[in-house]
């Protein structure tokens, strides 16, 4: 069985099914040079002429052999879009319905305030006098992603079609992925989300990486508090919308409560460090939970107290430049790697670093130093 993986960015995805020896074949926004080390791999501009979309990834992958289909970021906003997918192939993942009451935010924290979770005020029909003047308000889009186009909402400013407001809570930015199979699920991970850090020249609230684990998960007297109201949500959300595979969900903690602030229902992008902290095949995972309906034998309380802290880091680029000679960033451990030559775009990605600590702060150092050492090669030469 050919598995066509679809996304914005599918390498980590990718990497994970070609370590569980499953046949692959991506299809992305990017097409990066490591990618194209891992399996067939296709760019949507550059091999099909398309400008990226996900009725784009769709028509582009009709003209990619493949047999079942795993999508990443961001087909979870296009319900109707993984519908024509399914008429051609087998959805290996959470199906359209879904994700049309998952990612449907009216229903998914409707559910959530009922079933007693904490939850942050949200305004949906776009009337900005219906916003409390006296809370802080963030501008969303509604089919929301990375973060991107998050805004602070400025009272009695229209709103605009596509948006809502949602009540901005103060915390620390964090995500739980967990493997599901409709009745029940197993936490795989916590992670800190790095968001709008200007040392990887990341703008607003932009998604820049993740640090495993969640530094306050593992403290002795803070983090099976943390532990369990994560797991709470993730078996609530599980049987509640019906979540199979590999998922995650955003969530603010603050005071030690969590507040979840959506569903991720795919594999996410600080999977590829559980990966390589806990030896976990995540693709695999994925695939055994939604064929088989099966779990992972996994403990994550045990691995949570020790061990090192692991960071991924996506650099953004501060201005339009020409990627250099590339080929010897696969050779420092960089990925996501564009082309030699390849036009990078001002606030668009640039690649992903990594780093590995004994200290969530050493790990976060390392992340910025190498940052900064590409930076200088980057723009050292412009």
């Amino acid at each position: 069985m050919r598995v066509l993986v679809v996304g914005l960015s599918t390498r980590a995805c990718v990497q994970s099914a070609v370590r569980s020896g499953y046949d692959v074949v991506s299809l992305d926004a990017f097409g990066d040079l490591d990618l194209e080390g891992l399996c067939p791999a296709y760019s949507l501009r550059r091999d099909f002429g398309i400008p990226f979309s996900a009725a784009g990834l769709f028509a582009g992958s009709r003209q990619v052999p493949h047999d079942a289909l795993v999508y990443c970021s961001s087909l979870e906003n296009y319900p109707s879009v993984v519908r024509r997918f399914a008429r051609h192939c087998r959805i290996l993942g959470n199906p359209a319905e879904v994700l049309e009451r998952v990612r449907h935010w009216p229903t998914f924290f409707g559910a959530l305030s009922e079933a007693g979770f904490r939850t942050p005020e949200t305004v949906y029909n776009c009337e900005g006098h219906e916003a409390d003047p006296r809370k802080v308000w963030l501008r969303k889009p509604v089919r929301s992603g990375g973060g991107y186009r998050n805004t602070f909402w400025e009272p009695g400013a229209p709103v605009g079609q596509g948006f809502f407001l949602q009540e901005y809570l103060p915390g620390l930015s964090c995500s739980a992925s967990f493997v599901a199979n409709g009745e029940d699920c197993v936490l795989i991970g916590l992670t800190e989300q790095l968001v709008g850090r200007p040392e990887l020249d990341a703008r607003g609230f932009a998604y820049c990486g993740n640090i495993l684990p969640l530094e306050p998960a593992r403290d002795p007297e803070t983090g099976p508090a943390i532990l369990h109201q994560v797991q709470e949500i993730a078996r609530w959300l599980t049987r509640t919308f019906g979540l199979i595979g590999v998922n995650g969900f955003d969530f603010i903690l603050a005071d030690g409560k969590v507040c979840p602030l959506e569903v991720n229902p795919r594999y996410s992008a600080s999977m590829e460090l559980m990966e390589e902290a806990y030896g976990l095949p995540v693709f695999d995972l994925h695939m055994r939970a939604v064929l088989e309906g099966s779990l992972p034998k996994f403990n994550l309380a045990s691995q949570l107290g020790r061990g090192l802290f692991y960071g991924k880091g996506i650099l953004y680029a501060r201005q339009d430049f020409l990627a250099p000679d590339t080929r010897d960033w696969l050779r420092q451990g960089i990925r996501d790697v564009p082309h030699p030559g390849e036009k990078m775009r001002r606030g668009g990605p640039v690649c992903t670093l990594f780093a590995v600590a004994s200290t969530r702060d050493e790990c976060f150092a390392g992340l910025i130093e190498v940052a900064e050492t590409l930076k200088g090669e980057i723009y050292g030469k412009l």
